[in-house]
């Protein structure tokens, strides 16, 4: 599909492959199921462990479900929000579409069998097709907060827009922002974060989110530069790090 093959050069999380006949597919609907969704924080858990050296007993299960979450949920907005930014349309995602491949860790390979375009919104797609269905299964499952969890996909959407700004299309990057705005605007997203420009001269956005993903919980894990934890200044730094990045890439012509 064309529009999903223009999203995928900002890279991994914004991957949709067409569907092979590769062994180990499973239907996206399968993460509706409670069991399988364990089955994916218990893979987290065993990942963290590796990475921390951390003991389970430090990893609890609502925190790395929690993260999981946050994943999944990045997976599946950022290529819908890129392509809407690129083109202008809306892939018709449907989950009975849509598969995926487990691994132990980094993004969560997902695929697509005939998938056309639509005149639906981002919100109805994105959000009220793909994502809700999911979080509501996190959150009775797992017993987080909706507010974390609609927080986590904010963060996604964010994180998404800055990716696409960072490969350096300028206008691809207005357009991505005022996508998440209009979201972030409505209705379950509304309330969970802001969108900020500290400068005017670049196409950069940062998304502050008014909660936590829980990320802190854990031990060494500090909070993430969109979290409501980190203090004002520490963001500001930030900020104005990406930004002189941005700045050293244009000036050199990357």
């Amino acid at each position: 599909m064309p529009v999903l093959e223009a999203a995928a050069r900002f890279g991994p999380y914004f991957v949709w492959q067409p569907r092979d006949d590769e062994p180990g597919w499973r239907p996206l609907t399968d993460l509706l199921d409670p069991a399988v969704a364990a089955e994916r924080v218990a893979a987290g858990q065993r990942v963290l462990r590796r990475m921390s050296g951390l003991g389970p007993d430090q990893l609890g299960e609502r925190v790395v479900a929690s993260t999981i979450f946050l994943g999944l949920a990045s997976r599946l907005v950022s290529p819908l929000l890129a392509t809407a930014a690129l083109t202008g349309v809306v892939p018709a995602a449907d989950p009975a579409r849509l598969w995926w491949r487990p691994v132990e860790g980094g993004p969560l390979p997902l695929s697509y069998r005939e998938m056309g375009v639509t005149d639906e919104s981002l919100h109805r797609v994105a959000i009220g097709r793909l994502v809700a269905p999911l979080l509501e299964v996190f959150q009775r499952h797992f017993v987080l907060s909706p507010q974390v969890l609609w927080g986590n996909v904010a963060s996604a959407l964010g994180g998404a827009a800055g990716m696409i700004a960072d490969a350096g299309d300028p206008v691809a990057a207005e357009r991505s922002a005022a996508l998440v705005a209009e979201l972030l605007a409505v209705p379950p997203l509304l309330g969970t974060a802001t969108l900020h420009r500290p400068d005017q001269r670049h196409a950069r956005w940062f998304l502050e989110r008014h909660n936590c993903c829980l990320y802190y919980r854990i031990p060494g894990g500090g909070t993430c530069g969109d979290c409501v934890l980190t203090p004002d200044d520490q963001r500001r730094r930030q900020w104005r790090a990406v930004l002189n990045r941005r700045s050293g890439a244009e000036s050199t012509g990357d």
